[in-house]
């Protein structure tokens, strides 16, 4: 079963506006809320629809606050969570206008009521305002992508408990919480995308060490979307397949074209093919551990090579793409075989088991991810994705990867190095034992040229910083060498006096 984040609204200060439970509410369906953390922080009451970016007054709204040296209110002080009115433009359009002001979380307050409520006299929507049969969505309008910050919709009699005390000049802190179905101490997790999906591209090249550095603490599964062709009606009345080349046995498996023309190109026959294939990787190489190199290392290497119109369904390029990764092209063509094939008016028995996973999901946007059954928002990044599986623990069962990388700037370079830390800490580590091998090595010279007598006494050697090193050698009529070591930078040296043979100045 499929479930939703476990969000709740909770509000922490005034003590009365606390609620066993915390308050009923809708989450949006686009911005990428924390995954298994909370923003709590003081909220301010804009007193608008925040529809005209260009109007927004940063200095209204309530509670009132303190003036600045030419009289005008301050500005909302961030971070802050802005309630905002519903009405005038989509909600969308607030919320970026909100993240645009600066806003860390928005909350929707709600002018109409559920008639449920309004008829027990427990609401009153505003006027001009009729109550709703239905809850609200708040859908995303197609435009969403941009939007990185949560928001939350308050029914009307919250809502308006929240704006009285706000416009009494009384703060009020709430906190937003999100949380993923945490059973054990295994998250499973699993991708819905096509072969010719571009969007987890980058996704699907790049996730391969973390899927590893999480090894059987994290069951991957991905998921190939073709839709039915007899519910779509491309398998016609007489058996034949009516809708071209998007289809597979007889018009029973379909996908879309990728490039809209079905006379060239990769048709949607194609995409079913390369779909069955890739199930076929799994099913030998990663259904038993649920990490599957040789399926990531096949994905990585046929959008290297073959993911091109001209070698798309190119048998050779396939083959090359299999024995780079290290997967048997014989077992693989014997698995699309015995699950049914591609041609006919035949049953496939991956692709028909395909197709119920699917309705059992829901999805219907592509590429889809879904961390312990729970849809993923936002965009498909290795950040994202990671945060979301490593909140996916039961408590005490987080692996030793996700207390190191997954609070770290950047997560893929803590999991490739074992470390959270920039490359200037790397680079100054190496910069030191540089450092330390050379002054032993300039010790071993010093040493050296003492004992042979030479006439120079000990060199006087130094270290100006962690990447300029000098070795001067002084002879008794001054100096008469100087070193620069590769990697430093010329600076100007301190004054030194020469020495005499005994070593005293």
């Amino acid at each position: 079963t499929y479930h939703n984040i476990i969000n709740i609204l909770l509000s922490q200060v005034p003590k009365t506006l606390n609620k066993a439970g915390g308050y009923e509410h809708r989450e949006a369906l686009f911005g990428i809320p924390p995954y298994g953390g909370s923003i709590a922080q003081n909220m301010y009451y804009a007193d608008d629809t925040l529809c005209d970016f260009n109007a927004i007054d940063s200095r209204a709204g309530y509670p009132i606050r303190a003036k600045d040296e030419d009289g005008n209110m301050m500005p909302w002080q961030s971070p802050y969570i802005l309630m905002v009115d519903r009405g005038g433009c989509t909600f969308v359009q607030k919320v970026r206008n909100a993240q645009r002001v600066g806003a860390a979380g928005v909350i929707i307050a709600d002018n109409s009521c559920l008639c449920s409520y309004e008829s027990k006299g427990q609401c009153h929507s505003d006027a001009g305002h009729e109550c709703e049969e239905r809850e609200p969505i708040m859908a995303d309008d197609g435009s969403g992508s941009d939007i990185s910050i949560p928001s939350f919709l308050v029914f009307k009699q919250d809502a308006d408990t929240f704006k009285a005390e706000l416009m009494a000049n009384h703060p009020v802190r709430i906190e937003m919480t999100w949380s993923l179905p945490n059973p054990d101490d295994r998250v499973e997790y699993e991708l819905w995308t096509t072969p010719t999906d571009v969007i987890s591209r980058d996704f699907q090249n790049q996730f391969k060490e973390a899927a590893v550095a999480l090894g059987k603490r994290a069951y991957f599964t991905p998921q190939m979307y073709v839709y039915d062709g007899i519910r779509s009606g491309c398998k016609g009345i007489d058996g034949e397949n009516d809708c071209y080349n998007l289809c597979t046995n007889d018009g029973r498996y379909c996908a879309t074209d990728p490039d809209n023309d079905l006379d060239r190109g990769i048709s949607g026959a194609d995409v079913v093919k390369e779909s069955l294939r890739r199930m076929c990787i799994w099913s030998h190489y990663g259904q038993d551990d649920g990490v599957g190199v040789p399926w990531w290392d096949y994905v990585e290497e046929f959008m290297y090579r073959c993911n091109t119109e001209e070698f798309f369904s190119n048998e050779k390029c396939i083959t090359d793409a299999m024995a780079h990764a290290g997967v048997d092209k014989n077992k693989m063509d014997q698995c699309m075989d015995d699950s049914g094939g591609l041609e006919g008016d035949n049953e496939n028995e991956m692709l028909r088991v395909q197709l119920l996973a699917k309705d059992k999901s829901g999805v219907v946007i592509l590429p889809a991810m879904y961390v312990n059954r729970v849809s993923i928002r936002g965009s498909l990044e290795f950040e994202t994705v990671f945060k979301a599986i490593c909140a996916g623990y039961a408590s005490g069962t987080i692996p030793s990867v996700c207390t190191m990388c997954s609070g770290c700037p950047d997560q893929k370079a803590c999991i490739s190095n074992g470390f959270c830390g920039s490359k200037k800490i790397q680079e100054s580590v190496s910069t030191m034992n540089m450092v330390y091998a050379m002054a032993g090595l300039s010790l071993v010279f010093c040493i050296f040229s003492y004992i042979q007598n030479i006439r120079y006494v000990p060199c006087n050697c130094w270290i100006i910083s962690s990447s300029r090193w000098y070795q001067r050698c002084w002879s008794l009529y001054g100096r008469i060498s100087e070193t620069m070591f590769p990697g430093s930078q010329q600076v100007a040296a301190p004054h030194f006096q020469p020495v005499g043979p005994s070593g005293i100045m």
